[in-house]
């Protein structure tokens, strides 16, 4: 006889977005996710974590929460997650993100991946960015930013912030922001909430494409002889040098 969650599981995977562990789930639903099925080896467990960390779900979690066996978990994920827990979401329409992303005033930046290539970085962004309250993370390129990876990296707080793929051509009007080791020191600068805030790949850098559209070079502060920052940790920079002075709040 087939297990009905995991017919369930199958019908629904290729359609949505994989939410791999309790934290990603969590982040998810308190962002409003839509969210068909979830599933844990041990319900108990899953409940008992929502009651300590996230109470706030902890409703939401008993009334949504299947308890599957453990090879079944399995068969779901590509790597099982410490806390055996497993969602499978909708992802949020595209148009309805480029709307959030073109609205204007915006009173937080818009984040620009340039042809990023770690899917792990672009996670991490785009926690980072949920977390300063960003307008929205765009990459450009090949990388797709709801990969299964990049949302597990993520913690599932791609719900709490828009994230597409764009061309530089279709890029969110405003300032263009691009960090670059020639830039001026970003603190002799005011970043506006308005700015497009955009980072160049691990690899290559700002592409000619971005400098062309790119307003203002930025720099991070360095000591001399290191290269360079790890993205995320550029981000986390950048980012926290707008909220120092906005005054919107997060």
């Amino acid at each position: 006889m087939t297990d009905p969650a995991a017919a369930a599981w199958h019908r629904l995977a290729e359609t949505s977005v994989l939410l791999d562990g309790f934290h990603a789930l969590k982040h998810a639903l308190r962002f409003g996710a839509d969210v068909p099925l979830a599933v844990t080896t041990d319900r108990e467990a899953a409940l008992a974590l929502a009651t300590e960390l996230a109470p706030d779900v902890r409703d939401t979690l008993d009334a949504l929460l299947t308890e599957v066996p453990e090879d079944t978990y399995r068969s779901f994920v590509p790597r099982p997650h410490p806390t055996a827990v497993a969602a499978l979401a909708v992802r949020p329409a595209r148009e309805a993100n480029l709307q959030k992303l073109a609205h204007t005033p915006r009173s937080a930046p818009v984040i620009v991946l340039d042809n990023p290539r770690n899917l792990g970085n672009a996670g991490a962004v785009i926690r980072l960015a949920a977390g300063f309250g960003a307008t929205g993370v765009v990459t450009t390129g090949t990388l797709d930013p709801w990969h299964p990876t990049v949302v597990r990296a993520g913690a599932g707080l791609h719900y709490a912030t828009a994230v597409e793929r764009l061309t530089i051509d279709e890029l969110p009007s405003g300032p263009v922001f691009a960090l670059d080791p020639e830039g001026d020191d970003i603190r002799s600068l005011k970043l506006p909430d308005d700015a497009v805030l955009a980072f160049g790949s691990e690899r290559s850098g700002l592409s000619t494409e971005l400098r062309a559209r790119t307003d203002h070079l930025v720099a991070l502060p360095m000591r001399p002889q290191v290269s360079s920052y790890n993205l995320a940790t550029s981000v986390a920079m950048t980012l926290y040098h707008w909220s120092t002075s906005t005054t919107a709040p997060l």
